[in-house]
């Protein structure tokens, strides 16, 4: 098990160092800002929605290495899905970080490598932090003009 938390750390700190999809997106037909006043993790995230299905994604902004690593992986996850799978996915997702363990909450394939954040629930205070960025996806998908606070 040790081993298992120690790849999912790599995981999480290689896309935290190294963001995927970390920049303004052009053709974005979707955005929303998100910003975690507990620990100052801010982010925008930018979507391209066409027929139903999103496009491109990306994301700007700054955070913790959770918060950070969180968007970069949401980001590449969601291109090319349906709304409906997003949603499903934001379902899963919150579901991995905020409920007690459960190894086969982990091994849940649709998740793929977002399964590295299971450990997050230990950790109540970093639950937000990586909901962040999710949270934000959603305003973005439901075009709420708002900010998202991780504190509503």
């Amino acid at each position: 098990m040790s081993e298992l938390r120690e790849l999912y750390q790599e995981v999480i700190l290689d896309h935290s160092r190294h963001p995927r999809n970390h920049r303004e997106l052009a053709g974005a037909n979707r955005s929303a800002e998100g910003f975690n006043p507990l620990c100052g993790d801010k982010a925008t995230v930018y979507l391209e929605v066409e027929d139903g299905v999103v496009r491109a994604a990306s994301f700007v902004g700054r955070g913790c290495s959770i918060s950070t690593a969180s968007a970069s992986m949401m980001t590449d996850i969601v291109k090319g899905r349906r709304l409906e799978e997003v949603e499903e996915l934001f379902r899963r997702f919150h579901e991995l970080i905020t409920a007690r363990p459960d190894p086969a909450r982990q091994a849940d394939p649709a998740l793929g490598k977002l399964a590295v954040f299971a450990g997050v629930s230990e950790f109540p205070v970093r639950v937000k932090c990586a909901s962040l960025p999710w949270h934000t996806l959603r305003a973005a998908l439901a075009q709420e003009n708002r900010p998202v606070s991780t504190e509503e």
